[in-house]
Parts: structure tokens; C-alpha cells; sequence
């Protein structure tokens, strides 16, 4: 049998890290082994030992990194900000396959080029601002991308607990989910690299088998993915 692909999975230095249990239990059933990277640890890991990446969820972007202003508003973490873009240009420089995760799909976004909406609470009209990890909204799919076949129908269930998101595409983004108010609730890259950002939390949805599914198609992309390491 294969070995388990490692998977970096970052996030902030929280306790209980709640967040990256969730994400770490998805990737094991998916096949993969999860391996926390945060502000405090990352300088302790090689980069090129990890096979795939995830850009996790939690606190706002930085938008002086987008070309906004910082109105005082956000709660903003700039040491995760700077490590999570490094890990994001590692990505991007060595084809490594990449999920972003609600801040983290917003922030492959912001870092291939793109903006975000700072707020949009005040921009829904058909969809609630209430925050709730259960699957009560849903993304509809756009195009054939990689979500397309994870699922027989044309939308998702999906939860949510984010107030920005993405404005302007990145360079080499498509949209690959709206919302019914059309907000970007996932996007992908449009080239063969496995680049995907959603707006949810798949991690806290395992119970939903397309859910799963996201997270075995990045541990099965990652199988074939080999560490420049390997070959020093």
C-alpha cells in the first residue's frame, strides 16, 4: 500500500486548535496525514517534504495586501498573513497542489493578483449573514471544473462564517461557484495545476460524502506529487 501523502494544513496559533483537528481527521479519512504548520512552528518544517497544502480558515486578510484600506474593523494576524503568502508562492513555484479554505481560498486569490470585498454583510440580499457550520446555504456550480464531478447535482450544501470575499480574480483564476447573490464561493485554477478555493468549511462537514470527496481528490493529486527533496 502507498504510503499516506503528507499534507501541510496552516492556520493560526489558536488552543484548542479546533479547526485544524477537523481538517487533520478529513485528510486522514481522505489518506493523507495532516501536519500543522502556524506562525510559531513553520521556520521548523521544510516545505519541500509536503506534497499538498491547505490554506485554512480564521481570522480577516490584511487589505493592505489587496490595495485597501485598513479601516480598523478587521481583526487581522500579520505574522500568518506573511508566512501562509510564503507557503502559497511555494505552492504556486512548484506546482504543489493547493486548497484553500474560506480565508485561505481568499488569500490564493489575493496572492495570484485578485481582491477581496472586505464586508459584505451589508451586500446580501437573498442570502443570511447568520454564521453557522451547518450546511444551510448553497453554492451553485460554474463550468466543468474539478467540484463537478464530486457531486451529481448542480449546487452544494455549505456552511458558512465568513463576512469577506473575493472581488477581483486572480491571474489564472476561474469562478467554479456563486452564491444566489453571486457572491464567489469557489474558484480554481485554469490551467492544470491543482489550485481549488472554497468559501465554506468542508473540514466541519465530514458527514456530507462530496465533502469528503474534496479531500480525497486533493490527497489523491498529492499521491503523485513528489517532494524536490527526494531528489537532493
Amino acid at each position: 500500500m502507498a504510503s499516506r501523502p503528507c499534507v501541510a494544513v496552516t492556520g493560526p496559533d489558536a488552543r484548542p486548535p479546533v479547526a485544524y483537528w477537523a481538517t487533520a481527521f478529513s485528510v486522514w479519512l481522505a489518506g493523507g496525514v495532516a501536519v500543522r504548520l502556524m506562525p510559531a512552528n513553520y521556520r521548523q518544517h521544510k516545505k519541500e517534504t509536503f506534497q499538498a497544502v491547505i490554506i485554512g480558515g480564521g481570522s480577516d486578510i490584511d487589505p493592505g495586501l489587496y490595495g485597501a484600506d485598513d479601516k480598523g474593523i478587521a481583526s487581522i494576524d500579520p505574522q500568518r498573513d506573511a508566512f501562509e503568502v510564503e507557503m502559497i508562492e511555494h505552492a504556486l513555484n512548484s506546482h504543489l497542489p493547493i486548497l484553500g479554505i474560506c480565508r485561505g481560498a481568499q488569500l490564493i486569490n489575493v496572492v495570484m493578483g485578485g481582491s477581496l470585498y472586505a464586508d459584505i454583510r451589508g451586500m446580501r440580499i437573498l442570502t443570511s449573514n447568520r454564521r453557522t457550520l451547518l450546511p444551510r446555504k448553497r453554492a451553485w456550480l460554474v463550468g466543468q471544473g474539478r467540484l463537478r464531478p464530486l457531486r451529481k447535482k448542480c449546487y452544494w450544501r455549505i456552511n458558512s462564517l465568513h463576512h469577506q470575499a473575493v472581488y477581483e480574480l486572480g491571474t489564472s483564476l476561474k469562478i467554479a461557484a456563486r452564491d444566489e447573490d453571486q457572491f464567489v464561493q469557489a474558484v480554481e485554477s485554469t490551467d492544470s495545476r491543482f489550485i481549488l478555493g472554497v468559501q465554506w468549511h468542508p473540514e466541519y462537514l465530514p458527514y456530507l460524502g462530496y465533502q469528503r470527496r474534496l479531500f480525497r481528490l486533493l490527497v489523491d493529486t498529492a499521491h503523485h506529487y513528489r517532494p524536490k527533496v527526494l531528489y537532493q
